[in-house]
This record gives structure tokens, sequence and C-alpha cells, in this order.
């Protein structure tokens, strides 16, 4: 986690921290109960399906003396984030966290943070039976991993998952973990909020509870009151390292679709539209004549993605993906992520006024893909005798025509005309908007731009319009890309 308070739930390494299995089964919508008098009928069924989970690996060489070691680990720590080990001499480190069986063929759900770079794994069950434990597969993104057990001829009490999407805020929340190490421990709580992003990934959509969950809880579940799996325990929020009621899963209409491709083939195959997308805010939504900011504006396309191919284009914006609305930019990668590849799926955009409807068949993510280095910028324009120059740069910028040659070079046909970027000054209003001196502008506010004219002209519209916002379609990097930009 990068945040200040931000820890994983690992006890010994103090960091920050949907398609079912074919052995699971989803929990249907049911309506809220009242507490119980007492929670211990639904705990003793639950304990057993809990374990602890330790792990083992050579610790690394920590060139700080002791002093330096001790006053390191306490910034570390504070900033929720892991403290290198003492000097090792052949010692190991050791990790604690926690798990639920899911299947009673020995599947154990567990967090990434709790297995990561470990040698030896031993799960530890409720009659402090323990096992040497196989990893399956891991998921940095979503910090969940797979764990088997080979059980033999004893018989494993095992969990379900619920329904997360139907729970609500104010629903009751079981949590049972591993917390500092001192085993089986058991504490209830609500659920305080849903869909929260803590900025620790992609897909953050996280239940928050205060439930007291601490180091250890890690991989850990979270139990609605039928005693079904609502969440799996990753992370807290603490200035001090202990519980202050702020604790995070991750949801099970989430987790149960990664532990499914995790357990059956070892990974996760998430889908890709091919889209480079921002949140859509009042001004944007203005200028694309919305009656209320929503959905995801695409900012740019991937060349050889699914979407472009479909017909999308920069400056749309996907208000439904799938059959579901796309409430905020945030909820499209989630959604994309959960989607089979190679699903036919039909999305809906809005574009120049009206909702239009394409199809598409998903692709497959490259986790590893990276986006390409920014263009260098060109040499600035020093005539100042060109029309308009003069008045671009009380705004700090300068433009060059580019010829139809140049334009073909940089394969964008249907246009003939359109003006290069060549010098942005620090104090230019369009510097912190994403505008960069390289880049290619072929539209204003949907109107072709051919010279330092056009784009004056196109500023003092906006201007005089009073809003001083206009939508921008430029190229970089061979990619078209849709800019709002604020003359003030």
């Amino acid at each position: 986690m990068k945040h200040f308070g931000l820890m994983s739930l690992n006890s010994v390494r103090a960091g920050v921290g949907l398609v079912a299995l074919s052995f699971m089964t989803m929990a249907p919508h049911a309506v809220a109960k009242p507490a119980p008098d007492s929670f211990a009928d639904i705990v003793e069924e639950l304990l057993p399906t809990v374990v602890n989970v330790s792990t083992s690996a050579a610790a690394s060489r920590n060139p700080l003396d002791a002093e330096e070691f001790e006053q390191f680990r306490e910034f570390m720590e504070r900033f929720g984030r892991p403290a290198p080990l003492p000097e090792s001499n052949g010692r190991r480190a050791q990790s604690l966290g926690s798990g639920f069986i899911i299947d009673e063929s020995g599947i154990i759900v567990t967090n990434n943070h709790v297995v990561e770079g470990a040698e030896t794994i031993t799960i530890t069950l409720h009659d402090d039976t323990q096992f040497e434990g196989t990893l399956l597969g891991t998921d940095e993104s979503t910090d969940l991993a797979v764990v088997k057990i080979e059980p033999g001829d004893l018989k494993l009490v095992a969990t379900e998952w619920s329904d997360s999407d139907a729970a609500r805020v104010g629903d009751w929340i079981v949590a049972i973990g591993n917390p500092f190490g001192l085993g089986s421990t058991v504490t209830a709580g609500i659920i305080s909020a849903k869909a929260r992003d803590i900025r620790s990934g992609p897909y953050d959509s996280f239940i928050q509870t205060d439930a007291s969950i601490n180091r250890g809880n890690s991989g850990g579940p979270s139990f609605d009151i039928e005693g079904r799996v609502v969440g799996v325990n990753t992370a807290i929020f603490s200035p001090s390292g202990g519980s202050v009621g702020i604790g995070f899963a991750i949801p099970s209409n989430i987790a149960a679709n990664i532990v499914d491709q995790l357990a059956t083939r070892g990974e996760v195959r998430r889908g890709f539209l091919g889209t480079r997308i921002m949140p859509v805010g009042i001004d944007e939504a203005e200028v694309l004549g919305m009656d209320d900011p929503r959905g995801a504006l695409v900012r740019s396309l991937i060349e050889t993605g699914p979407a472009k191919e479909a017909g999308i284009e920069p400056g749309d914006v996907i208000i439904r993906f799938d059959g579901k609305d796309v409430k905020t930019a945030r909820d499209l990668p989630l959604m994309v992520a959960q989607t089979p590849v190679g699903k036919m799926v039909r999305v809906v955009v809005w574009r120049d006024g009206e909702e239009v409807t394409v199809s598409l068949s998903l692709g497959l993510l490259d986790e590893d893909d990276v986006a390409a280095a920014a263009p260098v910028a060109e040499e600035p324009v020093e005539d100042d005798t060109v029309a308009g120059e003069a008045d671009l740069r009380a705004y700090g910028l300068a433009v060059t025509p580019l010829s139809t040659e140049e334009l073909e070079e940089l394969n964008l046909p249907g246009y003939e005309t359109g003006v290069m970027v060549t010098e942005l000054t620090e104090d230019s209003p369009f510097v912190d908007q994403g505008l960069t001196a390289g880049d290619v502008i072929l539209e204003i506010d949907n109107a072709d731009v051919g010279s330092a004219a056009n784009v004056a002209a196109a500023i003092r519209a906006a201007d005089e319009d009073g809003a001083g916002i206009m939508a921008a379609v430029i190229v970089r990097d061979g990619q078209r890309i849709w800019l709002i930009l604020r003359t003030r």
C-alpha cells in the first residue's frame, strides 16, 4: 500500500496491507436480519473452516547497524510498509496469516502478500493438525492466492461464498483469523461501506468493516450472518499498527472468480478492451452535452485493441458495458477484467449527443503492457508574423501547420489539416492538462485546425463563450487522444 496508515494484515512482516468454482455455490439474496443474541452457534460451525497460514523463507541481509535498523523499522512501520530484516546470519524469515477452506478437497484461500516469496507453506487447522501447503497460484493485482493441501482420510469442513453484491451497508459481519499469531480469534461488526477505493491496485472495490481485524488476519474470511464468506480480509487503515475499526475485505463476487481461475489453471486471464480512459467531470459533461457526469471518457485507444477495431473513438463516453451501467470511470476496468476473454459484448457509448451501440469480442489483457515513451519536443517556431501566433503566445503555446505529406506519414486518413505543438511554456494554462510539445492537434470542438489562426480562433471562441473549455483531438505516438482543455 502506498498511503499513510494503510497496512496489510501480515503479522510478522509489518506491512501495509464471477464465475464461482465448480464446487462453490452462490448464496441467494437474503433479507437483512437483526443481530442474534449470540454469535456462538454460527461461530462454532465456522471455526473449522478457518486456518492459520505460516511461511518460511531465507532472511535477507540488512546493511544497517542495530541503532539505524531500529530507527528505520519504526519509520517504515509508521507508514505501513514492510521493514527489512536485521543481519540474517543464516536465519529464516517467518510470516503468519490466515486463510479459509473453500473446498473439502483441500483448496484454501489466502492473500498473495501472506505467501509471497515463501519457500515453505504450513497450514494449521483449527484442531492444530498441520499440513504442508502447495501454492497453486497468486494474483498480485487483487492480493489473492490459492494453496492446496492433501487431507488424506481427514474430512475437512469447507465454507461457501456469499453474494457480496446483495450485501448492504449496515449488515452484520463476523471476521475470524490469526491476529498477531494468537490463533483463531473471532470479532464482529458491520459493513461500514462498499466499493471503497484505497489506491492499492487497478481493481479496488473493497468492503469496509468496523469488525476488529489486525495484522495476521490477512487472508482470513469475513462471514455474513448466514455463515458464508462475503469478503477476504486484506488491509486495515491504522496510524499505529493496531485496529482502529477501519478494515478492508475483497468482495466475494470478485474473489470467487479469481480463486476459480487460480485453482483450475494457476493464473488469471482478464478481459481486454483496449481503451485509455479518464473520469467524466462536470466540465467534460457540459462539453459533451450530457445531462450529468457519468461513464468513462475514452481518452485514447490501443491500436490493436478490440475497442478500436469495433469503431469506438477518442471522445466517446462508455456508459454501458455488457448490459451494466458504467457509473464512473473506476467501474469500467473491473467490469472488463471480470468478463471472460473472447465473450461478445455490447458497448454503449455517448457520441455527438446520442447513444451509439457497438459489439466486440473481448481480448486477453497482457499484464506486462506498458505505455509508450513521450514524444520528443520539436524546436519552437520563431516567426512572429504568422497569423494568430501572437495570440497563442499569450497562452504559452506555439504551433506549426503540417503538410499533406506529413499527415500521410502520420497515417491519418480523413484529415487534410493539422498542427503540431512546437512550444508549451511552464506558465501555459494547458501545461498541466495533458497537452505536450510534439502533439498533433487535428480538431478543436469538432472543427478541423490547420493553422495557428485556427487554434487562436478556437481559444477566443471558448473564452467568449464564458466557460473557457475546449474539446481537442490530438495524435501522440500514433494514437488519437481526446482532451478537455481549459483556457483559464
